[in-house]
């Protein structure tokens, strides 16, 4: 087999070549990349003028339109050169069939996972919600993605396949929710004043709902206090408000009725040796240090 047979048995046929397909393609070439040129430059011009398009799509599609003219361009050329280009377009459509098949996997599953979100509504629109850890407030479910509003304005996009497909703690669905405010005494006061107190200042509250009715429990016996749990039921929309001011009026209300809120102290008695250390939260102080 000589060299003539090898070139016409390849799938590019080099010896059907000539001079005038290469003259002709660079033509081609040149008048093809002028035109591609104009044609991008005009649709991004149009689209600039569109002026209800965001500038992120309408640079996307400028883009994809001049990907698109380039690959029209370079099977021209091959076909001015007397290439056979069927099998490059089949070649083509198979790459892009399989890259839109997994780049649109994605796409299908949050379109499903929308449709079900709209369908079952385990969210809704201004409901206060946390999923993946991201908490705020519903403003829009989409076909892609799900819209969330943070307390500071922030503006959150979840696609709706983690929505869907993640545990979501709903806050604002119930009409009541409890309310918990966890608060220290002291060892030595009195324990059932100290629930006395506790249970009047949240019956005293506008916002708490007598039924079911406020409960203090003792949640843990700590190494410097005791704990209590105050709890009170109130409706939902005045939930943090109750909560707030629990947190601020407890504390008076126990300064008035002689209970102790104690700081977190270490007393360290030490045998045999003339040292007395005394730990102060964020601060140690070591005084009487013995001879060597």
């Amino acid at each position: 087999m000589d060299i003539m047979d090898i070139l016409n048995s390849t799938t590019i046929p080099l010896s059907a070549i000539t001079l005038e397909k290469v003259v002709l393609a660079a033509i081609v070439t040149l008048i093809g990349w002028i035109v591609v040129k104009v044609l991008v430059s005009a649709f991004r011009k149009a689209l600039s003028q569109a002026s209800r398009l965001p500038e992120l799509v309408a640079e996307f599609l400028a883009r994809f339109l001049s990907v698109l003219l380039y690959v029209i361009l370079a099977l021209l050329i091959l076909s001015t050169l007397g290439i056979d280009i069927s099998s490059v377009v089949l070649g083509l459509s198979a790459v892009i069939g399989l890259i839109l098949g997994f780049g649109l996997q994605d796409t299908i599953t949050n379109l499903a996972a929308g449709v079900w979100l709209a369908a079952i509504r385990p969210i809704d629109k201004g409901e206060l919600v946390e999923v993946k850890g991201i908490s705020g407030r519903v403003t829009a479910i989409g076909i892609m993605a799900t819209e969330l509003m943070k307390a500071d304005n922030t503006y959150i996009i979840i696609p709706n396949s983690l929505v869907w497909g993640s545990p979501v703690i709903n806050s604002s669905r119930m009409d009541t929710r409890r309310v918990e405010v966890k608060v220290r005494v002291a060892y030595d006061s009195d324990l059932d004043l100290a629930i006395r107190v506790a249970i009047d200042l949240m019956t005293a509250h506008e916002a708490v709902l007598p039924s079911p009715k406020p409960t203090v429990i003792v949640s843990e016996l700590a190494e410097s206090a005791v704990k209590l749990s105050l709890r009170a039921w109130t409706k939902t929309p005045n939930y943090w408000r109750v909560g707030w001011d629990l947190t601020r009026d407890i504390l008076p209300a126990f300064r008035e009725a002689g209970i102790k809120i104690p700081f977190p102290q270490v007393e360290v008695h030490m045998d045999g040796a003339e040292q007395v250390v005394s730990h102060i939260p964020g601060s140690e102080r070591m005084a009487g240090d013995s001879q060597a």
